[in-house]
């Protein structure tokens, strides 16, 4: 009998170390939050340099944390960012390259063989949410980029990026399901815009209790949350309209300036944003998961102009030049914090460079997973967690589609290059080591520079029926 129990017991041994070693193994690997602010500057933020508008949770996630300082966002407007932002490919290799509207709504949705960071954490085991605005797929003719097909187990929030524009919109998406809203809107135009006249319930508001639900229910699971805020992007309808785009409910601490209304609602949807900021940390602490828990925060594009407020007043730019839809680093470099309390090591800086298409690498890095072959992405948890070995891109891509076709390339992350026009156009060079504001064209000082990015532009997108250059769409009309 003896005999027969000591191998029981050593297989009953092996199989509850092997329970132990795998529960430890998925212990190891991080729940992951992405915070995306909308049109928030680099200069936006007061450990980034903001003096007017206060940041208090932001700046205390940065003294707890790790700032990236040379951070890219995917595109310089908001659709084919987040394109870049879920597939890991630069913008010239994306399938959504610009914000498309009603227009070609196909254009602007993410299709069902396209492999994202949703469905690549999904197959990893994780629980997959989006709360907040989508902006790659849409119902109809655009279902195909619908959050649910593209790897995310949740969706609450707003599928069109121009009902989005509406902070107080009369329904919001849960999955499929429209649920209404008991504000009462004003349509303008046919993109699905508008402004409400009865405000009651501000999507960022709920936006903020839906994310911290979620949290908490899947506290216990590894979860991948996109917290897609909306903040603090203008409702461009009601700027027209009325011409005060930023829609908020309330001034706050900014209530008494002597600041015209659209200046004043700005900097309250800031501090808006700082305050949901502020909220998921101190619950990601009560909840004891913030050592298990690594958050990111950044924009989508830099700041825009579209509230009618004085941009001179706040300088959401910081020390760049241009805003959103700018090629210059205005427009498209953007404040990132990182915080994983006892890995990522507080108030530190990082001047990796790294863009948005980095993140589908990192984070199938951190879950132990498997990151898609063709993707344009380099891991940077080496950076992140101070480990040796980072690797680096030599070059980084984005174009620009509307009032015209620019592209821009930024080399060994030093020398930008802009061009605007067909492949043959001149290429304008900055030297940002000695020229950060991008204000004087060096093309002629570094001809082989120039003449190296220019090389690299023709070559650096892929083609697309749908997002087809200007100059060749030009082209062809001239050959008809």
């Amino acid at each position: 009998m003896l005999t027969m129990i000591r191998p029981l017991t050593t297989l009953v041994l092996l199989t509850a170390f092997a329970l132990i070693s795998n529960s430890g193994q998925a212990a190891e690997r991080p729940n992951l939050i992405w915070i995306m602010a909308d049109d928030l500057g680099y200069g936006d933020l007061g450990c980034f340099g903001q003096k007017v508008i206060a940041t208090p949770n932001l700046d205390r996630m940065a003294a707890e944390g790790m700032k990236f300082t040379h951070f890219y966002a995917g595109a310089t407007v908001c659709a084919p960012s987040r394109s870049v932002l879920m597939t890991g490919q630069h913008h010239g290799h994306t399938r959504v390259r610009g914000n498309a509207g009603k227009m070609n709504p196909a254009a602007q949705a993410l299709k069902e063989g396209d492999v994202t960071v949703a469905k690549v954490l999904k197959d990893a085991g994780y629980q997959t949410a989006l709360i907040g605005k989508w902006g790659l797929g849409d119902e109809g003719a655009a279902e195909t980029g619908l959050p649910r097909k593209q790897g995310f187990d949740y969706f609450y929030g707003y599928l069109n990026q121009s009902h989005a524009h509406n902070h107080f919109p009369d329904y919001l998406w849960r999955n499929e399901t429209k649920e209404p809203l008991s504000n009462i809107v004003t349509p303008v135009g046919e993109n699905g815009g508008g402004y409400a006249t009865e405000a009651v319930h501000f999507s960022d508001d709920l936006f903020a209790d839906e994310a911290l639900k979620y949290v908490t229910e899947n506290k216990d699971a590894p979860f991948f949350l996109y917290w897609s805020m909306v903040v603090p992007h203008a409702n461009n309808e009601r700027n027209r309209e009325l011409k005060d785009g930023a829609e908020v409910p309330d001034y706050g601490p900014y209530a008494d300036k002597d600041w015209p209304t659209p200046d004043k609602g700005q900097a309250a949807m800031i501090a808006r944003l700082d305050s949901y900021v502020g909220r998921m940390l101190d619950l990601l602490k009560k909840e004891g998961l913030a050592e298990k828990t690594l958050v990111i925060f950044t924009s989508d594009n830099g700041p825009h102009d579209e509230s009618n407020h004085d941009l001179t007043r706040f300088n959401p730019s910081g020390p760049f030049t241009g805003i959103k839809r700018s090629l210059t680093d205005g427009g498209i470099r953007v404040p990132m914090i990182a915080w994983l309390p006892g890995q990522v090591k507080a108030g530190t800086e990082s001047g990796h460079v790294a863009s948005f298409a980095d993140w589908l690498g990192t984070a199938a890095d951190l879950a132990g997973a498997k990151a898609p072959d063709k993707i344009d992405s380099i891991s940077f948890k080496p950076a992140l967690l101070g480990q040796e070995g980072q690797g680096k891109h030599e070059f980084f891509y984005w174009e620009f589609h509307e009032g015209g076709f620019k592209q821009a390339a930024l080399y060994q992350g030093r020398w930008k290059g802009i061009r605007q026009g067909g492949p043959d156009a001149m290429v304008a060079l900055y030297d940002q080591q000695n020229d950060v504001s991008e204000k004087i064209n060096v093309a002629k000082e570094h001809p082989e520079i120039a003449e190296k990015i220019g090389a690299y532009l023709k070559t650096a997108r892929t083609e697309l029926p749908e997002w087809e250059p200007r100059w060749k769409q030009e082209g062809k009309k001239k050959k008809k």
